[in-house]
């Protein structure tokens, strides 16, 4: 099994910001397995909050080479335990070798990845457009120039977070999500619920910090007008059992729990506990949203607009088209890099 590993520079349409900071392009790494002529591709971006940078992601990787030779004639699945302690624990990089490798096992079966699963394609939700913070012009410029979708994600964690809600409702009757990424107290949550529910919000995400004490989670839970989805808040495995009732849902990220593996499960283990489910990403090329996408049939809410809020792609995959996913003709993730 050949690894290569590529750096992509995916430079934004426009800044992006949300209550942590703000970015105008994103570094990111595709691992390229091949093998017999069939390769597949995943991909993980560097993250300061999480301390994950190219070239601590590129290390990792590298410790696994080892064992990547089963994957010729071994699930993703079973591989995955060892794969996690090869690179040291290291979840980000875990993620974009799995998602090759399950990109590789369904294109030697010539299916979706989601088929090789045993899923089927019906009833998939559509996916957000998110807003990124600015100031409230800006966002309703932002708003203006994609226009159409069905539902579009704020971020917030301003001071002056309902009045950009209200503000953006003048120009759109879509459906509303919102993320406070760690952003509020518990008195502004359950308060800004209650007006945000006026405002045809659907949900909040991560209205408090992840350490937030389980008793303020819990309050927020019981006393909010608008259902709580986990994302930082959940993070791994472990992490599911942990929010059921603290949260009414969880928002999977691939690169946080490991990969597509750990990714499955922690929906379906969400799903036996009468959990909400979703997916959502960074800002990525097609290359993660298309693993990404792979995991719709197991959702209830879709965030998959990484790719979308790029002024140039390097690479092509399934394609949103006003929230509504359109799979590519390619098997496996469905997922390539242009020349």
């Amino acid at each position: 099994m050949q690894l290569t590993i590529h750096r992509l520079t995916l430079p934004l349409a426009h800044p992006f910001t949300i209550s942590r900071g703000s970015i105008t392009e994103q570094t990111s790494l595709v691992v390229e397995l091949e093998c017999d002529g069939i390769r597949g591709l995943g991909e993980v971006t560097e993250n300061t909050y999480y301390h994950q940078t190219f070239d601590s992601l590129s290390q990792a990787i590298h410790r696994s080479e080892a064992i990547l030779p089963r994957y010729a004639n071994e699930s993703p699945n079973d591989v995955w335990p060892d794969l996690l302690r090869a690179v040291g624990n290291n979840y980000f990089a875990a993620s974009a070798i799995d998602i090759a490798a399950h990109d590789f096992h369904a294109r030697r079966l010539n299916v979706p990845t989601y088929q090789a699963w045993g899923l089927h394609w019906q009833n998939v939700p559509e996916s957000s457009f998110t807003i990124g913070i600015d100031t409230i012009e800006v966002m309703q410029q932002k708003l203006a120039e994609q226009p159409g979708w069905n539902i579009y994600k704020i971020k917030l964690g301003t001071a002056h977070d309902v009045e950009i809600v209200r503000r953006l409702r003048e120009h759109t009757t879509a459906t509303f999500r919102v993320d406070a990424n760690c952003g509020w107290t518990v008195q502004e949550a359950i308060e800004n619920s209650r007006v945000l529910a006026s405002l045809g919000v659907e949900f909040i995400e991560q209205p408090l910090p992840a350490d937030a004490d389980s008793s303020d989670k819990l309050l927020v839970f019981r006393e909010s007008s608008l259902p709580i989805i986990a994302d930082e808040s959940c993070q791994r495995e472990a992490d599911v059992e942990a929010c059921q009732g603290l949260f009414h849902g969880i928002n999977v990220k691939i690169c946080k729990c490991g990969g597509l593996t750990p990714a499955v499960r922690m929906l379906r283990r969400a799903q036996e506990l009468g959990m909400r489910t979703m997916v959502g990403c960074m800002i990525e090329s097609s290359v993660g949203i298309s693993g990404a996408a792979q995991l719709l049939p197991l959702l209830d809410y879709a965030d998959l607009d990484g790719a979308t809020l790029l002024s140039r792609d390097p690479a092509m995959g399934i394609r949103l088209k006003n929230g509504q996913v359109q799979l590519s003709t390619l098997p496996g993730n469905g997922a390539s890099l242009l020349a």
